[in-house]
């Protein structure tokens, strides 16, 4: 783990001035800890998209935790709900996203005439379906953790050590993610899944998934805690309810990373 660590450190270091593609996550809060400490404050800048596919509990975070390192933080209002690409929501809808992400972030680097993007993609994330990494290699956007062949179990390891508040943070990935392919992105179902997922995690449920098929709510929490779901039965229907939703079942195989990727293997 040293090593690693050192070795994470000495990358970062040649990379010099350097934007931090920051989602307020486990992984970007890492390395945009480790850049601020390994280059300094004055080099680096990390960069946070507002969108409706972005939890606002997350850029709460984001924008706190930024003010306690001292470093910078633009915020960039991005526009791929003006791209169908996006909107009709087709297996490689991560790519429009990224991309439209990556171009703003692009601009910012340009600007400011620092040298590189980097984003806090891990070692792990090969093993899923990840069409946004196409948007990567346009924007030229460099992935530390990866290319040092850091996982998400050390990135835990070293969050703790370093006392970051991320450590045991769940896994968050963009509420878009929540609707299967083929159906079109709305801002509607983005804030019912949102206001679903956030009444979930008050219950004291760590991790949760709201998959969103319209009238019907698929609801993914840590396999252990699926029996609690049954005692919290009567809130959550009555909650789902008024959101919007006519019928509101339960994953029985739990959360697991890019479940509704699932439908795309062979």
């Amino acid at each position: 783990m040293v090593d690693k660590i050192k070795k994470l450190k000495e990358y970062i270091k040649r990379l010099e001035k350097i934007i931090v593609a920051y989602s307020g996550g486990v992984d970007s809060s890492l390395l945009l800890k480790i850049s601020v400490d390994t280059l300094g404050k004055d080099n680096v800048i990390a960069v946070c998209g507002i969108s409706p596919v972005y939890p606002e509990e997350e850029r709460k975070f984001a924008k706190d935790f930024c003010k306690k390192l001292g470093v910078k933080l633009i915020e960039l209002k991005t526009e791929e709900f003006k791209n169908r690409n996006f909107i009709n929501n087709p297996p490689d809808r991560c790519f429009w996203c990224k991309k439209e992400l990556f171009s703003k972030i692009e601009e910012v680097k340009k600007k400011y005439n620092f040298k590189f993007i980097v984003d806090g993609t891990n070692k792990d994330d090969e093993k899923d379906y990840r069409p946004g990494e196409k948007a990567k290699k346009i924007y030229n956007v460099i992935s530390p953790f990866k290319d040092c062949g850091i996982g998400k179990r050390e990135i835990r390891e070293i969050s703790k050590k370093l006392n970051l508040p991320t450590w045991n943070k769940p896994q968050m990935a963009c509420l878009a993610s929540r609707i299967p392919y083929g159906e079109k992105i709305v801002e509607e179902k983005l804030k019912r899944i949102e206001k679903g997922e956030r009444f979930l995690y008050s219950l004291g449920f760590k991790i949760v998934r709201v998959r969103d098929y319209n009238e019907l709510a698929r609801i993914e929490v840590d396999r252990n805690q699926i029996s609690k779901l049954i005692k919290y039965r009567k809130k959550i229907i009555e909650k789902f309810k008024r959101l919007g939703y006519k019928y509101i079942t339960v994953d029985l195989e739990g959360y697991r990373t890019g479940s509704m990727n699932e439908v795309l293997e062979k």
